[in-house]
């Protein structure tokens, strides 16, 4: 009998422990919150609609599924972030640093987006509907679904 329950423990275990693997660290959501910092956090599935992140640091975080709808994220760094199906809806995004990030299913539905820095980015079926975007690399067209500016001439 004390056979069966291990055998059966160990079956279920990684059911049990998978859905903790997607769960943000409440710890990581205080540090963010309160000095703005959170190099490599674990944020994913966290609800941090309309906070005030102006200048965070969420380089290489794990935002997979976040709710950032109304956030202010001006000038944060996101660059390696993952944000895979993120809600930014009415985010305000301005000179923020989203290299390398990984942006596939994020809805960025009537976010404002300025100056943002998307370079090798991954932005597979962004949601963009009524988004405010200037002087970024994101659009309807292109290959991939970014459209590349039409950048000045420095000659």
């Amino acid at each position: 009998m004390k056979l069966f329950h291990a055998a059966t423990l160990s079956l279920l275990a990684p059911l049990f422990l998978s859905g903790s693997a997607l769960a943000f660290d409440p710890l990581h959501v205080q540090r963010l919150l309160s000095t703005g910092e959170c190099f490599r956090c674990d944020l994913s599935g966290a609800d941090l609609s309309r906070a005030h992140l102006i200048g965070a640091d969420l380089r290489e975080a794990n935002l997979q599924g976040a709710n950032l709808a109304g956030t202010n994220l001006e000038g944060a760094d996101l660059t390696r972030a993952n944000l895979t199906g993120a809600n930014l809806t009415q985010a305000f995004l301005t000179n923020v640093d989203f290299k390398q990030a990984n942006l596939d299913e994020v809805n960025l539905s009537r976010a404002t987006i300025y100056d943002a820095n998307v370079f090798g980015a991954s932005m597979n079926n962004l949601d963009i509907t009524d988004a405010n975007i200037f002087n970024t690399a994101i659009g309807i067209g292109g290959e991939d679904g970014a459209e590349i500016p039409d950048w000045p001439r420095l000659d």
